[in-house]
């Protein structure tokens, strides 16, 4: 019997290992690894794409993309994929930052109460214009419209602006921060200047983990510091992934993905914080839309169904549990 245990620990100690890797500074490893670890099996490969599964959870990565599908909704990674000697390697600082938030929520012992909505622009500053319609003129409507149907759902809302008046950047998180609001959503429409019959859909952006750079144009290098906003980046993850499939699923949108940014309205917000941009004034099509009232009716059941969904999956779902979880810890306690 000792002979047999010897034999078989000799052999698993002689098996190559899978193999982690270094590329361009950054540590990847075998998704096959990650995957054996989380309960995960391989359910389809081909060239230089892969998927895998469990019960609830679909993962698609591509050789060489920035971008992964989880459950079929597009996530910006930090780090592109990479394929060597066969083996799918993803980014150390992906699997932590960009796809484990997305798998293993947390659930915070706490319900969602108050919820600022931050209108894009206002005042002197336009934000896109197309023709006579301006940016600003539409996400003051969609955050007017979006409070209304919160506010029928349960949630207090404040606004950063309820009319046409600019308000500084700072200022905007700063409003939620001594609110001590629960979640911050800014409001915004995208515009392109080229391709803009073929450029549509929506985006939803959240804080860029330190250490890696910001997938919006003007992305924020990776030497960038912590904000305070990187304290909440995997719930503020969780929930402009739950926005972002809500409105793909719901409009029917292009999705352009979940992405990752610095943007001044997120950096300082002390509690999940996302930007949304709901669609492209520029598109012949769905900047009609856009300015349609019954659209934007459709785009905020969207969002507001993403924030509830995100409730759902963060906290508890009766006020039983929280008892039942005290009871269990206080019983655990042996009197002094």
């Amino acid at each position: 019997m000792k002979a047999v245990f010897l034999l078989l620990l000799a052999v698993a100690l002689s098996a190559p290992a899978a193999h982690a890797a270094f590329i361009s500074g950054h540590g990847y490893m075998p998704l096959s690894s990650w995957a054996m670890a989380n309960g995960f099996r391989l359910q389809t490969r081909a060239g230089g794409m892969i998927s895998y599964t469990n019960r609830t959870t679909r993962l698609g990565f591509e050789k060489d993309s920035r971008t992964a599908s989880i459950n079929g909704v597009n996530v910006a990674m930090l780090f592109p994929a990479a394929l060597d000697k066969g083996e799918m390697l993803v980014s150390q600082l992906d699997l932590a930052k960009s796809v484990d938030p997305l798998i293993f929520q947390p659930v915070v012992q706490k319900k969602i109460f108050t919820i600022v909505l931050d209108p894009g622009h206002g005042g002197k500053d336009t934000g896109n214009h197309v023709g006579a319609h301006n940016e600003k003129t539409y996400t003051l409507l969609l955050a007017q419209e979006l409070a209304g149907q919160l506010r029928a759902a349960g949630f207090k809302v404040l606004l950063t602006r309820t009319k046409d008046t600019f308000v500084e950047l700072p200022v905007r998180p700063d409003i939620a921060n001594r609110a001590h609001a629960d979640l911050f959503v800014s409001l915004h429409f995208n515009a392109t200047e080229s391709g803009k019959a073929e450029v549509s859909g929506s985006e939803t952006y959240c804080i860029t983990p330190v250490g890696a750079a910001s997938s919006n144009a003007q992305g924020e290098g990776a030497n960038y510091g912590a904000t305070p906003a990187n304290v909440s980046e995997k719930k503020s993850l969780l929930l402009a992934y739950q926005v972002q499939r809500a409105l793909v699923k719901n409009l029917g949108a292009e999705d352009r993905s979940v992405r990752r940014a610095r943007f001044a309205v997120l950096r300082e917000a002390e509690m999940p914080a996302i930007l949304v941009e709901s669609g492209y004034m520029t598109h012949p099509v769905e900047g009609k839309k856009i300015f349609d009232p019954a659209y934007r009716k459709q785009m905020a059941a969207a969002i507001v169904k993403g924030i509830v969904n995100y409730q759902k999956l963060t906290a508890p779902a009766t006020d039983k549990l929280a008892i039942t979880t005290t009871n269990k810890v206080s019983s655990s306690r042996k009197p002094k």
